[in-house]
């Protein structure tokens, strides 16, 4: 089952094109991990499946519906998106900053209910940001105010959403609490998920379904066991590397070889 899917899309920006007859079901009540080198493509697809960009070819389809026959709200009310470097006003509250993501269920007939405050709470309470509820943004840290996005999102109470390299410029250990986060919203909430990262070893430690993307095609699909290997770590982003089962984990982990080594293994 896919509540989203992409169907031979081609997109771009204005006379650069970028995807090129990519086709994609993002599993439901999954964690699906998109990588690829940089310029692949992979925000160019996210975009164009959150309707932000519309492609030249090809449909995509949000619960089996051309998603621009719908109208802004009423994707909104589906699907969260959470794009890269998010910037709140200066001085808004994190309270106030969740409260946006009520925005699609808002209307002339419809103004704030008891339902939304539950909702931002909940969403609050989910991210884990409940003691800085009431403090400015743009007060906190780095990984303090990505929490903040994702409880924006959240607070939309759609079964899709979309991370655009949620982890980037943060700390190891607020990159693992986050995962974390989404792991559990799938796999414990019934969440869709399709996240953009860079981080290699994070995509195959968390990722039920992992999608390589190279040159603005999808090379390869499916379960990290299957994918996340030297091989195709070459084939998509030239990086000499082992792939090594955490002992404790059983996850995957991506080591690079790096140039000293390559020239020590050369000299034996």
């Amino acid at each position: 089952m896919s509540r989203l899917e992409a169907v031979g899309i081609d997109a771009g920006y204005a006379d650069a094109p970028i995807l090129d007859a990519v086709d994609l079901l993002v599993p439901d009540g999954k964690v699906t991990v998109l990588v690829g080198p940089n310029g692949c493509g992979k925000s160019t697809l996210l975009k164009t499946l959150a309707r932000i960009l519309s492609p030249s070819r090809g449909q995509v389809l949000l619960e089996g519906k051309d998603i621009h026959a719908l109208n802004t709200r009423a994707v909104a009310s589906k699907l969260g998106l959470l794009p890269q470097g998010p910037v709140a006003p200066e001085g808004l509250t994190v309270r106030e900053l969740v409260s946006q993501g009520r925005y699609p269920h808002q209307s002339l007939l419809r103004q704030w209910t008891r339902a939304d405050e539950e909702a931002v709470e909940s969403a609050i309470e989910t991210a884990g940001i409940t003691q800085f509820a009431d403090r400015s943004v743009d007060t906190l840290s780095g990984g303090q105010r990505q929490r903040c996005w994702v409880a924006m999102v959240l607070a939309q109470e759609t079964r899709l959403i979309l991370l655009d390299e949620p982890t980037t410029f943060l700390d190891l250990k607020v990159q693992v609490d986050l995962m974390d986060l989404f792991a559990s919203l799938a796999h414990d909430r019934g969440h869709t998920l399709l996240i953009v990262l860079h981080e290699l070893s994070l995509a195959a430690a968390y990722a039920d379904y992992l999608v390589m993307m190279k040159d603005g095609k999808i090379v390869s699909a499916g379960e990290p066991d299957d994918i996340f290997t030297a091989e195709r770590l070459k084939h998509v982003f030239d990086l000499d590397a082992s792939v090594l089962r955490d002992p404790v984990s059983g996850r995957l982990v991506c080591v690079p070889v790096g140039a000293r080594r390559r020239v020590l293994e050369a000299a034996q």
